[in-house]
């Protein structure tokens, strides 16, 4: 039997206790190091090499998928397993494009869990089923990344004035971004413009 090493990053302390004990008790497993925050996860990863990364998608720091962009780049023999409470199917988009190994649910039996550890260091691609049914019939994100970027900071609670000296724009043309995001996303006003995006994982 092929032993498998992983490295878990969580940063809910109990949550992450609990998953290094499960994954523990299958003889083949053996987390060789655990985080909670992402910016420890690629130093963590190059020191120890493990098999599979197994990421909780919000984290501390950078979040989970960034790490796994990040991952791929740098240690490639390294797959990746993303572990999430928000089954958003743009999200499961995004993890696609971050070459993301594995899709699943935080509600996810254990036994579920493991079996997605070896399926991944085997090298298939695991997703969460219905999760991917609900990706296939999501829409495309009319956003360009410029309004994604305007839409990012509104969502963390920047007015008009400070996006625009994020982003080096004046006021106005924020203004106008902010009017024609919520024209694409048939959205109510702002708030709603940035509900929908959320729920359909265009932004974190």
């Amino acid at each position: 039997m092929k032993q498998l090493t992983i490295l878990l990053a969580e940063d809910v302390n109990m949550v992450r206790g609990a998953l290094v004990a499960l994954l523990n008790l299958e003889p083949d497993l053996t987390v060789v190091a655990d985080v909670d925050n992402g910016d420890d996860i690629l130093p963590r990863a190059l020191e120890h090499r493990p098999d599979v990364a197994v990421i909780d998608i919000d984290l501390p720091g950078i979040d989970g998928l960034t790490a796994a962009a990040q991952l791929h780049e740098r240690l490639p023999s390294c797959r990746t397993l993303i572990l999430t409470s928000l089954g958003r199917p743009g999200t499961l988009r995004r993890a696609l494009t971050a070459h993301v190994s594995g899709f699943l649910l935080k509600d996810a039996p254990p036994a579920k869990l493991a079996d997605a550890v070896r399926n991944v260091a085997a090298g298939l691609r695991v997703i969460d089923p219905q999760l991917a049914v609900a990706a296939w019939d999501c829409r495309d994100n009319p956003l360009s990344q410029r309004e994604l970027e305007v839409l990012r900071l509104a969502a963390r609670g920047a007015d008009a004035v400070e996006i625009a000296a994020r982003l080096y724009l004046s006021p106005g043309t924020v203004r106008n971004y902010l009017t024609t995001i919520v024209t694409k996303l048939s959205a109510r006003n702002r708030v709603d413009a940035i509900r929908i995006a959320e729920n359909a994982g265009w932004i974190p």
